[in-house]
């Protein structure tokens, strides 16, 4: 290593983005810039090993790599090095050795925090090497998606005992301006009244003041936790069809909340939307609720929402269009003969839905189901399936849909259909387990999918032939990088010169992840979930998780803000987008955050040892 010298800032300010520094910048960090010079086949720096500050290379190239074999990425003259460990805990987040002679100017690690801090053209250019935070802190981020029931309900419920009056309890309406009352039993739940309560079953009967609470009120009433979304408790009045939920924790009453309680605090766009459906006679009244999901998308990415509060609030959405839809199913054909579970697979089931989606779903029967009863459920499902395609959800063109009657069965057929895909793992098997691994439930009977779930990971977790065919299935989606870490263009057709960045950028992530839950056993539904899940169980490392998620946020992102541009212009979002119409800064991004999906999948298959 030399002395200092006073010619590396010029040198250094040939490159992005420090040709951008203030003349106050440049002479403060000039004096202890230092060069260093290393030989081929060197090593810089070992993962783990403490960073004296950030490499920019002059001349020479390095190899990054996870592991002996695993290469992430290679950087030559004009690159960088170091950022996302400087950013993190100041250690080397892979190992990085020289393939040739090579020159490097050192920024020391205070300077490169005082760059960051005073810099805006470094801060922007360095913020995607961040530790994702996953709260959700944009502007937008405020109203029923963002703020828990804790947040909106009233702290000190008015309380009485079922032995009193109903004249007691109007009094006790009337002098706190509310409009339900809990009724306890000591310390415990036992009911609520409400005004409606005295308006239809006191007044209308013609009941006098004496009669008890106990004989008019809501026995053992649905309560909703502290700690749930404000939109978790609107969707759950809406399917109750009442006003006021209690509010417990650990068994004990802690508040109230109503309708009111949301609807003033009600600054999201999609709790708006949530409670327009709710209202919905029709499917086409819910179609015209929907015209306003590209401008929410819009709104959103704009404001800066992380990606995965993005996708949540508009598959929310889908979810209550999905059970409004089953709402008025039932309301036309009457109660269904036996119980049944509507289902959601695919993006739907993964909450990862965006302004491009078709429906993928199924129903799981009772297994008290008889032949004569497919009648009703097969029109319901075409009921559902039709409102779906009305609200824009197109019809599933492999035909994953309860329309089928394939996938509409007892829960008994259901476990056959897993226990033969995971015994059996030809093509059509790997596809269909790999869709149905998404299931969530949607609206009725949640008991016919307790354990399913745990047995069929269970079962497959133990057949290591699957799990092989399944990851050698799951790598056949590959990200759009080629030598030299060039993207991979579409060469044909409508959507030449572009990239897919739903099948080869999100899907390959999403992949990865339902390996890592069939790995873990994990029960998680959502992509960003099972990731995190397989690093608190070791399925994957520290640093490869974090890595994973930044690429898969950024990839997301990307595609979400393609769509967002897309619908400022007036066109159809759609998942196509042309690299060229990127700034250098974002394609050097993403084509980063695809060679750790790259590396991700080169580890899982030599792990695991896939099959061809």
């Amino acid at each position: 290593m030399s002395d200092a010298d006073p010619s590396l800032i010029e040198t250094l300010c040939r490159h992005a983005p420090f040709d951008d520094l203030s003349e106050d910048l440049r002479a403060r960090i000039a004096p202890d810039l230092r060069l260093i010079e290393i030989g081929a086949d060197e090593m810089l720096a070992r993962k783990g090993d403490t960073l004296d500050g950030l490499y920019v290379i002059e001349s020479g190239g390095f190899d990054m790599r996870a592991g002996a074999h695993d290469l992430v990425a290679h950087r030559g003259p004009g690159e960088i090095m170091g950022e996302r460990g400087l950013l993190r805990d100041g250690k080397a987040q892979l190992d990085v050795r020289s393939t040739e002679a090579a020159r490097l100017i050192l920024v020391p690690k205070a300077h490169f925090n005082t760059l960051m801090a005073r810099s805006g053209t470094v801060a922007r250019w360095f913020a995607r090497a961040r530790p994702n935070d996953p709260d959700d802190t944009a502007p937008n981020a405020i109203g029923l998606t963002a703020l828990q029931v804790s947040d909106l309900m009233s702290k000190k419920p008015i309380t009485c005992t079922a032995d009193a009056t109903i004249s007691d309890v109007a009094r006790l309406m009337r002098d706190h301006g509310i409009s339900s009352v809990v009724v306890m039993a000591n310390v415990s739940l036992a009911g609520i009244v409400t005004v409606r309560d005295l308006t239809h079953k006191v007044l209308a009967e013609d009941m006098d003041g004496t009669v008890s609470v106990g004989q008019v009120m809501t026995p053992d009433p649905v309560t909703i936790s502290p700690d749930s979304l404000g939109l978790d408790a609107l969707m759950k009045l809406a399917d109750l069809g009442v006003n006021h939920l209690p509010v417990t924790k650990d068994d004990r009453v802690v508040g109230m909340i109503g309708r009111t309680d949301l609807f003033r605090q009600q600054a999201a766009t999609a709790s708006h939307m949530v409670a327009d459906i709710a209202g919905a006679q029709s499917a086409q009244d819910m179609a015209h609720v929907m015209e306003r999901v590209p401008g929410l998308l819009a709104q959103l990415v704009q404001a800066g929402v992380k990606p995965g509060s993005i996708t949540r609030r508009i598959t929310d959405i889908t979810d209550a269009i999905t059970r409004r839809l089953l709402t008025l199913a039932q309301e036309k054909l009457g109660p269904p003969p036996v119980s049944y579970l509507w289902a959601a697979c695919g993006s739907q089931g993964r909450r990862e839905q965006t302004g491009v989606s078709d429906q993928d779903n199924c129903l799981i029967l009772d297994d008290a189901f008889r032949p004569e009863h497919d009648a009703y459920f097969a029109e319901m499902a075409r009921f559902v399936s039709d409102g779906l395609d009305t609200c824009g959800f197109f019809y599933c063109p492999g035909d994953m849909m309860a329309t089928n009657p394939r996938w509409r069965q007892p829960r008994g057929v259901w476990r056959n259909y897993f226990d033969r895909w995971i015994r059996q793992p030809d093509n059509e098997a790997q596809m269909l387990a790999s869709v149905m691994f998404d299931l969530r439930p949607i609206a009725g009977e949640f008991a016919l999918f307790d354990n399913l779930e745990q047995e069929v990971l269970a079962t497959a977790k133990r057949n290591s032939i699957f799990v092989a065919h399944m990851i050698s299935n799951s790598l056949k989606h590959t990200v759009p990088l080629g030598f030299f870490r060039g993207f991979t263009l579409i060469r044909s057709g409508e959507n030449r010169n572009t990239i897919d960045l739903k099948a080869s950028g999100v899907i390959p992530v999403v992949d990865l992840g339902r390996i890592y839950a069939l790995l873990g056993s994990l029960t998680a539904s959502g992509t960003r979930d099972r990731i995190e899940g397989a690093r608190e169980t070791g399925v994957i490392s520290e640093s490869g998780a974090r890595d994973l998620l930044d690429a898969y946020d950024l990839i997301a992102e990307t595609r979400l803000r393609h769509q967002a541009g897309q619908v400022a212009r007036g066109e159809e979002p759609d998942n196509f987008m042309n690299p060229a119409e990127m700034s250098d800064l974002e394609r050097n991004h993403l084509r980063d955050a695809f060679m750790v999906v790259k590396t991700m999948q080169s580890a899982i298959g030599q792990s695991r040892g896939a099959r061809e």
